[in-house]
């Protein structure tokens, strides 16, 4: 499949996303989020792939919105604007698989907001995050105010999205933005050996691990709860349940099939 503002390589069980406007930050445009939608369409529908990971070229993981854009909108085109471009994060939030955000540098406003609706933030030392909106006389279309919100709390989310201060990524690891900081020089080799770990596992199990929680962060606690019991009957009657007990007893490192 041809893109023109991202780049996809396979990597073994590895599906890789690579932002590329490296001259505009990386900045998400229409054309931009239309090929993403695509990119992770072609990787949730590739049964090799187990771990999808998404990342920036240059300096860049990604700074927003094409900003050049907004005078030509009207309230009606912004609202598209802002639909299409929730749209495809609600989609990267709900892939079956597993996804890792690499952010190599700036993850500002819609870059932000494209690391949030991913399930693993890890994040060079270089790294600044922010929602800036504010500046610019609005605030966060693309899920930012809901789903920083349920990452960090309210206090620290109304914080950043009010000043749209920028914070280094120590910060954000402390606030529990982004789950680890690394430096740069290191950054791929972390995702990479991490995104390996995680696709030795069941796929079955990691895709109900990600609906029950998902599903589970937005209901009362007994439904949640609910939810979990029921996933946990559901991977009992699957090859990879059968095949990870096995491998245990016979000291073994197992080889999930997803199926």
């Amino acid at each position: 499949m041809e893109f023109e503002t991202i780049e996809t390589k396979k990597e073994g069980n590895l599906f890789w996303i690579t932002l590329n406007r490296p001259d505009k930050l990386n900045a998400l445009n229409a054309k931009l989020l239309e090929e993403l939608h695509r990119a992770v369409s072609e990787a949730e529908s590739d049964p090799d792939t187990r771990v999808i990971i998404i990342t920036g070229k240059g300096k860049a993981f990604c700074a927003g919105a094409d900003i050049t854009q907004f005078n030509q909108l009207t309230p009606a085109d912004a609202w598209k604007f802002s639909k299409k471009g929730r749209e495809i994060m609600d989609k990267i939030e709900a892939l079956s698989k597993p996804t890792i955000a690499m952010i190599n540098g700036y993850a500002l406003g819609g870059g932000l907001e494209l690391a949030l609706a991913c399930d693993i933030r890890i994040a060079a030392e270089e790294a600044q995050l922010g929602l800036p909106e504010i500046n610019l006389g609005i605030y966060p279309g693309y899920g930012g105010t809901q789903r920083l919100t349920r990452v960090v709390g309210k206090g620290r989310a109304l914080e950043m999205m009010m000043t749209g201060d920028r914070i280094p990524s120590r910060d954000a690891e402390r606030y529990g933005l982004v789950n680890r900081v690394v430096p740069l020089a290191n950054l791929e080799q972390e995702t990479r050996k991490l995104a390996e770990k995680i696709a030795k596992k069941s796929p079955i199990s990691l895709a109900l691990i990600k609906e029950v929680v998902n599903k589970g962060l937005d209901s009362p606690l007994p439904s949640g709860l609910a939810l979990e019991s029921v996933g946990w009957g559901v991977v009992f009657s699957t090859e990879d349940k059968k095949e990870g007990v096995n491998a245990f007893l016979e000291k073994r490192e197992p080889t999930f099939k997803g199926k």
